[in-house]
């Protein structure tokens, strides 16, 4: 998956240079849930398979990831975002993101443009 052209040059590199890449059960949680309201075509199925061909390890949410959130400043209001950065700063790993807003949480976050 890290030869999608939309994957910007900085993610890719990081991606490369990591030992080991996680995707998170939030990301296929809000994925599930789009595609369920029509807002995204994909086959779900097809998508993990993919995630897990791609060599991604999944990364569970934990009690302890669903009890940081509270700790986290009312920086951005999207659940699933909140929910990525309490687990990057948990585990600790970085969390690679489009997102602007998110990269005030922690250094941990890496914006990917």
């Amino acid at each position: 998956m890290a030869d999608d052209p939309a994957l910007p040059p900085a993610a890719k590199a990081v991606i490369a240079g990591a030992d080991v890449v996680y995707a998170s059960a939030v990301s296929i949680w809000e994925v599930s849930i789009k595609a369920g309201l029509g807002k995204l075509d994909i086959a779900q199925d097809r998508f993990v398979e993919r995630l897990h061909s791609a060599g991604f390890e999944p990364l569970a949410i934990s009690w302890a990831h669903a009890a940081a959130v509270r700790n986290l400043p009312d920086i951005h209001r999207d659940p699933f975002d909140r929910m990525l950065v309490a687990q990057a700063i948990c585990e600790p790993l970085r969390l690679l993101t489009a997102d602007k807003l998110l990269v005030n949480y922690s250094e941990l976050i890496v914006l990917c443009e």
